[in-house]
């Protein structure tokens, strides 16, 4: 019997489908913030971030804050030719960028064209090393004229990779990281909302500008200045070629969600969300960061006087690129581990060391 593709749900593929890289989420708040003001009270700030709160308003806040942007191009230069050079917005590989197709948001409207690398001498075909600066976009202008009418140094691009449902409950798309974190959080901030039974407000947060500073979150948190918080992001699938456990753990698909553990993260946080997966048979996997977390619970945790934060997070296989790979059962798992921990905290609990 051949495995069934599970439908990808309508709010994710919706995400998934906005384009919004880092400083330029736009697109993809709108539709963030059109689903949670179904269910609860939504605002937006100058730096693009949007916030969905569920309660009164008067009680201390749970932050659930997942970033909502991805990388992608901005355009740097114009050439004699039309050819366009650009920069990473945020970071990935030049072989992964090489022949990919993408989509840059132009003056008048969306300009696709394609990355490619430089002619080589057949006698160099062979090498494998490859920069940024070796590639370029072609939007198949005729000169440089025709180019400058359709796209101007500073417009932003993202590659091609739109959602496609696997066997075995997988989908397959561009964005994922991190608009997996910023659909749990949502959903996460629903599902309290539906219950009405939390014991504290939740905010969730649809952070930006994670990719290059970590902007959104920071200011979110120094706004809210929230009573704890749950950053939630992606993290790399370690049962892939090349994947190494000894890092920071054994984290597989189909593992469930995984809980960090670390410097960035309030250990009794860390002790409630492996409780909370524990008493409701949340599957779940351990990550351990000593230093850093390259997510943005760097910056939550020591907002103003310090924020209790903990981190959960999503294996996906391929992290930027334009086909990541994403289990929607450890999605699932995820979701209800963050509503599980927002349903057991209080105005009351201490998170003190």
């Amino acid at each position: 019997m051949n495995p069934q593709a599970v439908p990808i749900p309508d709010l994710l593929r919706a995400l998934l489908e906005a384009r919004g890289p880092s400083g330029h989420e736009e697109p993809a708040a709108r539709v963030w913030r059109e689903a949670a003001a179904e269910f609860a009270e939504v605002w937006s700030d100058t730096l693009g971030t949007s916030f969905a709160r569920v309660g009164t308003g008067g009680r201390p806040a749970l932050a659930l804050i997942g970033h909502i942007d991805e990388i992608g191009v901005a355009v740097t230069n114009i050439d004699g030719s039309g050819r366009l050079a650009y920069k990473t917005v945020g970071g990935f590989d030049p072989f992964v960028a090489a022949g990919q197709r993408v989509t840059i948001a132009g003056r008048e409207g969306p300009v696709e064209g394609v990355l490619v690398a430089r002619e080589r001498p057949r006698g160099e075909r062979g090498e494998t090393s490859l920069k940024h600066d070796d590639l370029h976009i072609d939007i198949g202008a005729a000169s440089a004229d025709e180019a400058r009418g359709r796209v101007l140094p500073g417009d932003v691009g993202v590659w091609h990779g739109e959602p496609l449902e696997l066997p075995n409950n997988r989908v397959v798309s561009r964005a994922l990281d991190n608009r997996l974190g910023a659909y749990t959080v949502l959903e996460a901030a629903r599902r309290v909302a539906e219950s009405e039974d939390a014991g504290i407000d939740v905010v969730a947060v649809a952070s930006v500008q994670e990719e290059v500073a970590h902007s959104g979150a920071r200011a979110a948190a120094f706004a809210l200045e929230p009573h704890s918080a749950i950053v939630v992001d992606v993290t790399w699938a370690t049962d892939v070629p090349g994947g190494d456990e000894r890092v920071s753990g054994k984290v597989e698909l189909g593992s469930g969600a995984a809980i960090t553990r670390g410097t960035a993260v309030n250990p009794r946080v860390v002790d409630m969300l492996m409780q909370a997966a524990k008493e409701e048979q949340i599957p779940y996997s351990i990550e351990v960061y000593p230093r850093l977390t390259y997510t943005d619970a760097d910056e939550v945790h020591d907002v103003r006087a310090g924020v209790p934060t903990g981190l959960v997070s999503i294996p996906v296989r391929y992290i930027h690129s334009p086909c990541e790979l994403v289990s929607l059962d450890d999605l699932e798992a995820t979701i209800a581990l963050v509503t599980a921990f927002a349903r057991r905290v209080t105005p009351d609990t201490s998170f003190l060391r």
